[in-house]
């Protein structure tokens, strides 16, 4: 078989979250720290447990992690998150360590391996690396291992800072085209004012992420040791409604809370995206990229394209054109010339010539290395209308 099905599916209510096979969950340093107190190792396991058992129903798992900083503040002994960029880069080069041997440690117990990736902004602004990061989870994802994500606090700068996890897991969810996005807080979810100077506060149970009086509803202010409060999650959750994903916002603190939110529970806040995967894919990949080049498919690849939403190979590309690189966006069309969808390629235009018309199995002896069978893979193509 040449061809892997697309796996995004729309989720537009919590019934539909039952059938959802890719989650990204965020766990915030307050969470993880016990408040600054060091890791909280009980909490972690508990979380990894929930983590194993979603496995074992099918679901995919991505973690995207705080807690390095928090933790490297603990063992450094400061009294207070530090505000230079030297210091809390040393702080997150120490708390890194613990924190990946205490996730390492708890997944151990269930014969799952991890993978750490540390990330900054440059990587998913800029496309070749963009594809490297998402072919890489990808990968890791198909073998089973849990990839643990982080953003490079000890080499980031201050202009390619996410500054706060909440955005991070958010591009990630894009990156790897996720049903459900996650975010575990200290709070129960959103509330229609903020619960800590407001007891008549009402959790809202389910929203559009569109609706107009969301963002006025979350608060600006962060916890002492995390850099967002709900308004961070609020905004994470609308950019990951720019690729269909729907976003859990729910206390890290309840019980059993990741098994609960996929059985369709009425707990925390889901906040659902108002495009469906395809039509929020196709604004976010094909709507602010230029082309820079064009592929002409034959009848085979066109027709896999169109009926099964699958990966081009390069053996249903007859012509290349355009001086692309890795990453850019090409256009695809017909032998009629008409267009059939565009996407990001996973070639230069020069290797591209060498492999098209040839089975991916001859890719590495064709060009001596190997970047994926695939000429675009699904989750970076778009059909067009």
């Amino acid at each position: 078989m040449h061809w892997i099905l697309a796996r995004k599916i729309s989720v537009q209510s919590r019934e539909a979250v039952k059938k959802s096979k890719r989650w990204v969950v965020k766990i915030g340093s307050a969470l993880l720290t016990d408040d600054g107190k060091g890791l909280n190792l009980s909490a972690m396991n508990q979380w990894v447990e929930q983590m194993v058992a979603l496995r074992n129903q099918g679901v995919e798992v991505v973690i995207v992690s705080s807690g390095s900083v928090a933790e490297g503040i603990k063992r450094l002994g400061w009294a207070k998150r530090p505000t230079e960029i030297n210091q809390l880069q040393a702080a997150a080069a120490v708390g890194q360590m613990g924190l990946i041997q205490a996730y390492e440690s708890a997944f151990s117990k269930h014969q799952i391996l991890t993978a750490q990736i540390l990330m900054t902004h440059d990587d998913l602004s800029n496309r070749a690396r963009y594809l490297n990061a998402s072919n890489t989870i990808q990968t890791l994802l198909q073998q089973g291992v849990i990839p643990i994500i982080n953003e490079n606090d000890t080499v980031v700068t201050d202009e390619i800072r996410f500054g706060d996890n909440d955005t991070l897991a958010a591009l990630t969810a894009n990156l790897v085209s996720a049903d459900i996005l996650v975010i575990l807080t200290d709070q129960q979810g959103l509330y229609d004012d903020n619960p800590r100077t407001n007891p008549n506060a009402k959790l809202i149970s389910e929203a559009h992420v569109s609706r107009k009086d969301i963002e006025a509803m979350a608060s600006p202010e962060g916890g002492l040791l995390g850099k967002g409060g709900m308004y961070t999650k609020v905004m994470a959750a609308k950019r990951a409604a720019r690729s269909g994903t729907a976003t859990f916002i729910a206390s890290g603190r309840e019980a059993n809370i990741l098994p609960r939110l996929q059985s369709g529970e009425q707990i925390g806040t889901l906040l659902i995206p108002d495009l469906e995967p395809m039509t929020a894919r196709k604004q976010w990949l094909a709507g602010h990229l230029q082309a820079k080049g064009q592929l002409v498919l034959d009848d085979g690849a066109v027709q896999a394209l169109k009926r099964t939403g699958r990966s081009l190979l390069p053996i249903g590309v007859l012509e290349a054109s355009g001086q692309f690189r890795r990453g850019e966006m090409v256009v695809c069309v017909n032998q009629q010339n008409q267009e059939v969808g565009r996407g990001l390629v996973n070639y230069d235009f020069d290797d591209a010539q060498r492999i098209i018309g040839k089975p991916s199995l001859e890719i590495e002896s064709l060009l001596g290395y190997n970047e994926g069978e695939f000429l675009i893979h699904c989750d970076n193509f778009v059909l067009s209308e």
